[in-house]
C-alpha cells in the first residue's frame, strides 16, 4: 500500500528545458516614444511617419501618415516627374528625421536634389493673419474646444502651433514635441548632417535576377542597424528602361522582388516603410504585370497631369477649378487602394473614388477635393432672350 502527502498542488507541466530558454520577444514589436518622425495613428495606435507632405498623410486611410511596414506605389500616366517630387519628399523627410534612406536604381545626383529644409510643416505652412480671419464668429464658444485639427480625410491629427518666424528642425521649447512632418522648398537643396548616411542601391547585373543584389543589401542594412532604427526604402520610376536592364520587366524577377520587398515588411513590420514610383505611359494599368505590382502594394496613387498648355491651363483657372487667390491645379489623382487591414478593422477607405486635384509649387505639394462650379448661361441663349426671339422646337436641345 502506497501513502503520499495530499494538499499538494499538481506540478505546471513545464520542462527543466523549457524553464531554462524562456521564449524571447522579437524587440522590432514596439518602439519607444521617443523614436524621431514616428508617432501612434490616430485610427488604432499603430507606429506611423510621415510621407513629407502633409496632404497626403491626411488621405492615407485616416492614419495621418504612413504606417509601418506598408508599401505605397504612385502611379504617373504622364512624361512629368510629379510622382519623382513625392518621393523626394518622402526620402528628404526621412533625412531629417535620422531614418536609414535606401534609394534603389539610381545614383547620389538623385539624392543630391532633395528639396531644402523649411521647417515644421505646422509652424512653416501655416499663416497666423489668414486662421484669425477664417474663425466661426457665430460659434465663438467652440474655439476653446479643439487641440485637434480636421484632415482631408477626416483623421484627428495633434494641433501644434510653432513659434512665429522661428521655425528649426530642433525644437528648443520645453514641452513640446518634435515635428512629425516638415516643410520643404524646392528651388532649394537639402543640407543635412544625415544626408551622408543615405545608401544608393545599384543594380547589379546578375545571370538570375538584376534585383538580387539589391534584396542582399537590404537585408544586411536593416539585420545589422539597432532595433529602434527606422528604415525608408525609395524605388524610383520602377521599370524604366533608362534605369532598369530589360530583364527586369520579367515578371519572374519583378514579382519575386516585390514578395521579399513584402517578407521584409512582414518581418519587420514597426521598422520598415516604402514608397515606389511606376510610369504609366511605359506600362499600362490593363497589363498583367502592373496588375501584380498594385496587388502587392498596401497604397495606389495614380498621378494623371492636366496637358500642357497655355490655352488648357487658362480654361482650367477659369472653370473654377481653382479660386483668385489658388494656383490652378496641375492635375488629377486617383486614389485606388489604400493601407487598410479589414482584418483587424483599422482604417478607412471612404476616400477612394473621390475627386481630388493636386498642385505642386515651390514649397508644398498639396492635394485638395476638385469640384467644378455649375455650368455659366450660354450666351446666344443670353443674346435670344434679349432679342424677345422664342426658341423653335428644332433649336431646343436635350
Amino acid at each position: 500500500m502506497s501513502f503520499r502527502k495530499r494538499n499538494i498542488g499538481l506540478s505546471s507541466g513545464l520542462s527543466h528545458t523549457s524553464r531554462a530558454n524562456p521564449p524571447t520577444q522579437d524587440p522590432t514589436v514596439t518602439l519607444p516614444e521617443s523614436t524621431p518622425g514616428v508617432r501612434p495613428s490616430p485610427d488604432d495606435g499603430r507606429p506611423t511617419t510621415s510621407t513629407g507632405t502633409p496632404s497626403l498623410d491626411s488621405l492615407l486611410a485616416g492614419h495621418a501618415g504612413l504606417p509601418l511596414g506598408k508599401i505605397l506605389l504612385i502611379e504617373e500616366n504622364e512624361t512629368t516627374d510629379f510622382a519623382g517630387t513625392l518621393l523626394r519628399y518622402y526620402a528628404a523627410e526621412g533625412v531629417v528625421q535620422d531614418h536609414k534612406v535606401h534609394v534603389i536604381g539610381v545614383g547620389e545626383q538623385w539624392g543630391r536634389n532633395l528639396p531644402g529644409l523649411i521647417g515644421p510643416a505646422d509652424s512653416a505652412l501655416e499663416n497666423p493673419d489668414r486662421k484669425a480671419k477664417e474663425k466661426m464668429k457665430i460659434a465663438w464658444r467652440y474655439e476653446r474646444l479643439g487641440g485637434f485639427v480636421t484632415g482631408i480625410a477626416g483623421s484627428r491629427v495633434p494641433a501644434v502651433i510653432g513659434d512665429k518666424g522661428q521655425a528649426s528642425m530642433e525644437q528648443s521649447l520645453v514641452g513640446k514635441p518634435p515635428a512629425f512632418c516638415h516643410a520643404f522648398d524646392l528651388t532649394k537643396r537639402l543640407m543635412h548632417p544625415s544626408l551622408s548616411s543615405m545608401e544608393f542601391i545599384p543594380l547589379m547585373p546578375a545571370r538570375e535576377s538584376p534585383f538580387s543584389s539589391v534584396h542582399k543589401r537590404l537585408v544586411a542594412s536593416i539585420t545589422s542597424s539597432p532595433t529602434t532604427a527606422i528604415h525608408r526604402i525609395v524605388i524610383p520610376s520602377l521599370l524604366n528602361p533608362a534605369i532598369y536592364p530589360p530583364e527586369a520587366s520579367q515578371p519572374e524577377h519583378l514579382l519575386q522582388f516585390l514578395h521579399s520587398l513584402r517578407a521584409l515588411m512582414n518581418t519587420y513590420p514597426n521598422r520598415v516603410t516604402s514608397m515606389m514610383s511606376l510610369p504609366l505611359f511605359l506600362y499600362s494599368r490593363s497589363s498583367g504585370l502592373v496588375r501584380w505590382v498594385e496587388i502587392l502594394s498596401d497604397g495606389v496613387i495614380e498621378l494623371c497631369p492636366f496637358p500642357h498648355s497655355a490655352d488648357s491651363n487658362a480654361a482650367i483657372a477659369l472653370s473654377g477649378a481653382a479660386t483668385a487667390n489658388e494656383e490652378p491645379p496641375q492635375g488629377i489623382l486617383k486614389i485606388h487602394r489604400l493601407p487598410v487591414l479589414h482584418e483587424r478593422g483599422g482604417g478607412s477607405d471612404r476616400n477612394i473614388g473621390e475627386d481630388w486635384a493636386f498642385t505642386v509649387s515651390r514649397r508644398k505639394f498639396d492635394i485638395k477635393p476638385f469640384s467644378l462650379p455649375p455650368a455659366e448661361d450660354d450666351r446666344e441663349a443670353q443674346q435670344d432672350n434679349a432679342s424677345g426671339e422664342v426658341p423653335r422646337k428644332t433649336d431646343l436641345d436635350f
